[in-house]
């Protein structure tokens, strides 16, 4: 008679690297998409996370994205990385419009040791996969952009790293008086990822 276990997966430094990294790359897809800072027409569905997800087929930022997410993921190994902020701003006045903010906590035993952990690959995909769902949904809770955007991605590394010379030093490009949203976190119980968007509030300016 067959029996079903529930069986944990081994998760090592390079693959909990290779997670995030990844999330990292489609997350941004969704939020340029959803948030309409490339135009819908230059994105192709996929199906990842069991879920249809957006990758976009303009060359230049696939480019980008896949030269962010080989760097982060080094970042990731080594245990330097802090946080990820993806910065969404105003092509015409260069003002700070959203800031998707994702922080990492990094289990340096892990790093430091070589060491393993075990987690379900299910139960990590469900928790990407909420993370995903409220990206998507994005347009039911912040504001319309309704002007062109460009966009920029901050990386917060420890101090004593050697920066790449693709990457400049730059201010953390923040929101006075922001709202704040708190997204679901996901943990590979290596990396955890807390993610949060904080956007400007025009209601101030109203006042």
């Amino acid at each position: 008679m067959a029996s079903s276990t529930a069986t944990k997966d081994i998760i090592t430094l390079r693959g909990s690297a290779a997670i995030v990294s990844e999330f990292f790359g489609y997350s941004a897809n969704s939020i340029l998409y959803n948030r309409g800072v490339y135009p819908e027409e230059s994105f192709v569905k996929v199906k990842k996370y069991g879920l249809p997800m957006l990758l976009t087929q303009d060359e230049g930022l696939k480019s980008f994205i896949a030269n962010l997410t080989t760097q982060l993921s080094e970042w990731l190994i080594s245990g330097k990385l802090q946080r990820v902020v993806l910065v969404i701003l105003s092509k015409g006045t260069n003002e700070v419009l959203e800031r998707w903010n994702f922080s990492i906590e990094t289990d340096n035993e892990v790093v430091e040791k070589g060491e393993s952990r075990q987690k379900s690959d299910k139960e990590i995909m469900r928790e990407i996969q909420a993370i995903m769902r409220q990206i998507a949904s994005s347009i039911t809770y912040l504001p319309c952009l309704d002007e062109a955007c460009v966009f920029d991605v901050l990386a917060y590394t420890d101090k004593d790293l050697a920066v790449p010379f693709t990457w400049v030093e730059s201010d953390p490009k923040l929101i006075a008086n922001p709202q704040i949203v708190k997204l679901h976190s996901f943990d590979t119980k290596i990396h955890k990822v807390d993610t949060l968007v904080s956007y400007k509030n025009d209601e101030w300016d109203e006042q």
